[in-house]
Order: structure tokens, then C-alpha cells, then sequence
């Protein structure tokens, strides 16, 4: 038996930083959606927890216990094995959550796995325990557990779903790994308004378009004086027919424009693909991934 799952990525369509902790952690609120493009897991059964890695972004990235899939594995495992390949499709250090979506995907398979227990039909108080369990591994990986939308606050600990999308949009890569401590380190102010305190219910995306270009990303002015290159992505967005608006995603260098529908999505991805061949380069509607996302038997 082996259980196949999918690992999208995380989009944060607003990033606000709200002040800091003692221990160094960033209060954040934030929005976030989920692409139907990510990495995709599949576990067999094996003595002892291993790891292989393949895929078109597989290079440079660890098999070992430093990866995170493997830490969330060895976190739940308690001295199970299993066989583990990670394909991996979204590039790294690059602000869409992709090594936090592969550790949540471990999660949700290594439960199902071992425990035959499923992540979106177990009662909250176990969810909560799971979660807080992930916590421990990075901020961003409570949030991608369901890979539904939500709004994220305090340190990624505080998660309300919310009901978001499809969101026809363009995610683009300019082949640069950014630093997620250097991006922040950079950060002018740490003390910024948060989100309104109730989020509307959208008519369509323009109008959903209209409110996030009301928000921000904190992180997107001192990425672009660390990263330069970002800032040819957003200008690439700006000259797209019909993107209604562009923004970088977490920490970066991943930026997104969102556009009236699908076939412009695609239209401004077969533009940019062409005029940037060495970009990474996905359109897709962002969203609820969350049934995509479970654990499935093969």
C-alpha cells in the first residue's frame, strides 16, 4: 500500500507585521490561499524513516534530517519507519511555503499511514495537538495542515478559515533563493496595522482585488532593496493585459498577479513564460486545496 499526497503552495496575499517577540519571533496577520500547483509525497512502508527527492526542483535539497519532511516524520513517527519520495515541483526558499507544505503533507500522510487516521475528519482537540506539534517546526506549518484559506495571526499559532477564491492568478519566480532572516532583518518597521478586524465577503475578484490592494506586505520594500530582481517581476506584472493587481508572496522572491479570469491567467503565463524562459513561471486559481490535499490510497 502507498499514500500519495499533495503539497500545494501557500500563497500570503497580504503580510502584515504587527511587532515582535522577546524570543525574536514576528507577530504577523495575514491572508493566505492555497495553488493548485505544489509538491506531491508518497509514502510506502519501510524499517526506518528515509527520504529520496526528484522532480524538475529537486536539486539541492536534503535527504536527510534537516529537511523538514523528515523532521515532521521523525516528530510523529516515535521510532516507526516508513519509505518517503518527495517530488518536488516548487522551487526552494522562495516565499510560497514549499518546504512547510511538504512537512504538513508528511503529516497528513504519516497519520494516515501509521494511525489510519485522517487530518480533516479528527476531532479539534487532537487537531490542535497536531497543530501545536507543527508549530515547533516553523510558523508556517499549522496553516498549511487543511491547505484551505485563512486568515494567520500571532507567530502562525491563531488560524481562522475563511471562505476565498478560485482567484485566477500568475506566480512567478526569478530563480532567486531568498533569506527569510535577512528579508526581515532588513524590515524598517516592525510595529504596523494589522488587518481590518472583519474581512468582507467578496462579490467577485475585482472586488476582491480592490480590497487587497487597500492591504500590503510588509516584507516586500526590504526585499526588493535586498533582492532587485523582485522588482522586475512586480514591473512584469504592472505591463500584463489585465492584472488587476501584483504583490510578492512571503518573504519572497515568488510574486503573484491576480487577473479577471482564467483565460488572461493563462494569456499573461504564456506571455511571461516566453519573454522569461529562465523564470518559474504557474497559473492557477487560488483557493480551497484542502480536498486535493488528503492523504490518498494507491
Amino acid at each position: 500500500m502507498a499514500i500519495e499526497v499533495f503539497a500545494p503552495a501557500k500563497v500570503n496575499l497580504c503580510l502584515h507585521v504587527t511587532g515582535q517577540r522577546d524570543d525574536g519571533y514576528h507577530l504577523l496577520d495575514s491572508l493566505v490561499a492555497f495553488a493548485p500547483v505544489g509538491d506531491s509525497l508518497k509514502i510506502t512502508d519501510g524499517k526506518s524513516l528515509s527520504l529520496t527527492v526528484d522532480g524538475p526542483e529537486a536539486a539541492g535539497v536534503p535527504v536527510d534530517e534537516s529537511n523538514l519532511v523528515m523532521k515532521a516524520a521523525a516528530l510523529m513517527g516515535e521510532g516507526q519507519g516508513a519509505a518517503m519520495t518527495l517530488t518536488k515541483n516548487l522551487p526552494a526558499a522562495s516565499g510560497i511555503g514549499g518546504g512547510s507544505s511538504d512537512a504538513a503533507a508528511a503529516l497528513r500522510g504519516l497519520l494516515r499511514h501509521w494511525d489510519r487516521e485522517d487530518l480533516a475528519d479528527m476531532p479539534q482537540s487532537r487537531f490542535a495537538e497536531i497543530a501545536d506539534k507543527a508549530l515547533g517546526l516553523g510558523a508556517d506549518l499549522p496553516m498549511c495542515l487543511m491547505c484551505r484559506p485563512a486568515r494567520v495571526r500571532g507567530i502562525g499559532e491563531r488560524i481562522d478559515f475563511t471562505n476565498l477564491g478560485p482567484i485566477p492568478t500568475v506566480l512567478v519566480n526569478p530563480r532567486i533563493e531568498v533569506s527569510t532572516p535577512k528579508i526581515f532583518a532588513a524590515l524598517a518597521s516592525r510595529e504596523n496595522a494589522p488587518l481590518p478586524d472583519e474581512l468582507p465577503a467578496f462579490s467577485d475578484v475585482n472586488a476582491f482585488a480592490e480590497w487587497l490592494a487597500q492591504q500590503r506586505n510588509d516584507l516586500q520594500a526590504p526585499a526588493l532593496k535586498v533582492e532587485p530582481a523582485i522588482g522586475r517581476v512586480l514591473d512584469t506584472f504592472e505591463r500584463a493585459d489585465g492584472c488587476l493587481l501584483s504583490r510578492m508572496s512571503g518573504s519572497g522572491a515568488t510574486c503573484f498577479g491576480v487577473f479577471p479570469d482564467e483565460e488572461a491567467a493563462l494569456a499573461a503565463e504564456h506571455h511571461i513564460r516566453t519573454a522569461h524562459p529562465d523564470w518559474w513561471v504557474q497559473a492557477g486559481s487560488l483557493g480551497d486545496q484542502s480536498e486535493r490535499a488528503r492523504p490518498q490510497v494507491s
